[in-house]
């Protein structure tokens, strides 16, 4: 064999590399098998063996015995072959031992280039089979270089990438600089596996306090939930599975100094730590502190809650464009409407007014509705027969009929605001044609070349 001791170097390759040395055989056999097909053609049928006592690979060229010979590759005589095995009979396959020195050095070069496939190949898998599993794990590297935008990362076995998406906002990092990232994906293409860190997935927080809080780790302190605008906000949901332990002084720590600890690695990033409540509207609440929250009406059908703030915290509620408010949506997974108190009651009041002015509904018909639930002429037409019957004194009749002059009303009353905005439309265009118009001075207004009008002329004279 042209390598002088298999054995040793296929135990240092599956040490350095991580492969496995079965792998690594069955590359070496198939680069001899190529070399041999190389070397006399690719009809022979050949065989490798790898031998663990000596460490050495012998390769086999098997021939059918036969009476006539017609491929010389491919049989051998019956006389020939009882040299070789004298119990042999025709039809039977025979194996001669080759010598691999006579393979040549373009066949050597052929299996070269076969054994570096293979192991890379084998190096390829083994990589993709120890990242598969640790897929939402956090892992610690050193930044190897910047692509694109994209920062390639080394952890030691291989690399990873970073890409531009997950990269929190004006994060700069340098040659050499550690840098901690959650393991977001492991693709695996002819290239080799590439691994996708993620820097803005709300499971690297949730991991980071796993390691800053021991509670979280023990399970007694439980993380439901976590949502992020990378480098500018987040919000952590927790609760305790036991009654003495606070799970938002826990995450907090002594002094603020876990929580610390995570913003300082988020770089700066601003976490709201929040108690989860199993009440739905509660845990709303929850996520939208600081803000007060005066009422929460829920649509359970929609996954919808408006929540109502005092005119005063309504900016608090919603937080800088929109932050708080998008936050708390995220975390709770329900759509949020926030609203002011005085526009609440405003709408409310709309409300009440457009039932009272449906024909058949009065003041005290409308405040069964109200208490029913339903607060204007819309929702009125929205409503079932049967929701309808349950109010004292209407009958199925009367709810159909009702609902059908609902209708009616809200028709009539668009058509009567889409009259009112084309006369207030044609108005202003009007005033607008007006100013546009340039006053024309007539000839009595302007002075003569002698320097005086026709008027001021007769005036003198008089």
């Amino acid at each position: 064999m042209f390598i002088a001791d298999i054995k040793r170097v296929v135990e240092q390759v599956s040490r350095d590399k991580g492969i496995d040395v079965g792998i690594l055989i069955r590359a070496l056999e198939e680069a001899l098998r190529s070399a041999a097909r190389k070397k006399f053609g690719g009809k022979i049928d050949i065989e490798a063996q790898y031998i663990p006592d000596t460490g050495e690979i012998e390769v086999f060229q098997f021939k059918e015995v036969v009476a006539e010979v017609t491929e010389p590759d491919l049989h051998i005589d019956l006389d020939e072959g009882r040299k070789l095995d004298p119990e042999c009979e025709v039809g039977d396959s025979l194996g001669t031992k080759m010598d691999t020195s006579t393979f040549g050095r373009i066949a050597a070069q052929s299996a070269k280039q076969v054994i570096i496939q293979k192991m890379k190949d084998a190096e390829r898998d083994a990589v993709y089979s120890s990242y598969i599993d640790r897929k939402g794990e956090v892992i610690n590297g050193i930044v190897q270089r910047v692509d694109r935008g994209s920062i390639i990362v080394n952890l030691g076995t291989t690399e990873a990438i970073l890409p531009t998406r997950e990269q929190i906002p004006r994060e700069n990092y340098r040659r050499g600089d550690r840098i901690r990232a959650l393991i977001f994906d492991v693709l695996y293409d002819t290239r080799g596996p590439q691994i996708v860190l993620s820097r803005t997935h709300p499971d690297l927080l949730i991991n980071l306090f796993k390691t800053e809080v021991p509670e979280i780790s023990e399970g007694i302190v439980e993380v439901k939930g976590a949502a992020r605008e990378p480098g500018a906000r987040a919000k952590f949901a927790v609760s305790s599975n036991d009654s003495d332990i606070d799970p938002v002084g826990a995450c907090v720590g002594m002094k603020g100094s876990r929580v610390q600890n995570v913003v300082q690695e988020l770089r700066g990033e601003r976490i709201d730590i929040i108690t989860w409540h199993v009440d739905a509207a509660k845990y709303v609440c929850n996520a939208l502190a600081p803000a007060e929250i005066s009422r929460v009406i829920i649509d359970e059908e929609n996954n919808a809650m408006e929540v109502i703030v005092p005119d005063e915290f309504l900016s608090v509620a919603i937080g800088k464009r929109g932050q708080n408010v998008r936050l708390a949506s995220k975390l709770t997974g329900w759509h949020l409407d926030v609203n002011s108190e005085s526009k609440y009651n405003e709408m409310m009041a709309l409300g009440f007014e457009s039932l009272v002015n449906v024909p058949g509904v009065g003041d005290s018909l409308a405040d069964a509705f109200v208490e029913k639930g339903i607060y204007s002429a819309e929702e009125l037409v929205d409503a079932s027969v049967e929701e309808l019957v349950e109010i004292r004194g209407i009958g199925e009749e009367k709810a159909v009929v009702l609902m059908e002059n609902a209708r009616q009303y809200i028709i009539e009353a668009a058509e009567a605001r889409r009259l009112e905005d084309e006369a207030r439309a044609k108005e202003a265009a009007q005033a607008h044609a007006e100013d546009d118009v340039v006053p024309v001075e007539t000839p009595a207004d302007q002075p003569d070349d002698a320097g005086g009008s026709d008027t001021e002329s007769s005036e003198e004279a008089q």
